[in-house]
């Protein structure tokens, strides 16, 4: 494996995030947070497209190769990315898909452990009652992140 390289990117309205990337796949993908503007933006198709995705443009990243987890996790990470931008499922709903009927618990676990948004969209993944946590960054930025999908929780 090459040795990883660090693409940033500036999303307007949300701030600066950061993904590592090394022989065509990505490691490790922060969500834009509030903060200094990027005075160098990487130069990347992909740092372009998610520039596009959070102002709003259509993109699943479906062509985008990751290193998923085996087991549970990669099991959510596969069913969550088959879910259609635009839609959600509860964390019973994805547990159920990723084979595991009952780990509606065990899904926030890995909604909250996810290293790779939004290639794997957990902001797509609600609550049964309301839209859910969404870690660090609060509600209010899953909000947004569901409206640029169209989606009003």
């Amino acid at each position: 494996m090459t040795h990883p390289t660090l693409l940033r990117y500036e999303a307007p309205g949300f701030g600066v995030g950061e993904l590592w990337v090394a022989d065509g796949r990505v490691l490790h993908s922060e969500l834009p947070r509030p903060g200094a503007a990027l005075s160098d933006p990487s130069d990347s198709s992909l740092a372009r497209r998610l520039e596009a995705f959070f102002s709003g443009e259509a993109d699943g990243f479906a062509d985008v190769e990751l290193e998923l987890d085996d087991g549970f996790y990669g099991e959510c990470a596969r069913s969550l990315r088959a879910v259609p931008r635009g839609e959600v499922v509860t964390y019973g709903e994805l547990a159920a898909l990723a084979g595991h009927p009952g780990a509606a618990r065990a899904v926030g676990t890995f909604c909250a452990r996810n290293r790779l948004s939004p290639f794997v969209p957990c902001h797509r993944v609600v609550g049964a009652g309301g839209i859910g946590s969404f870690g660090s960054l609060g509600a209010e930025y899953k909000r947004r992140l569901l409206a640029l999908e169209d989606v009003a929780l």
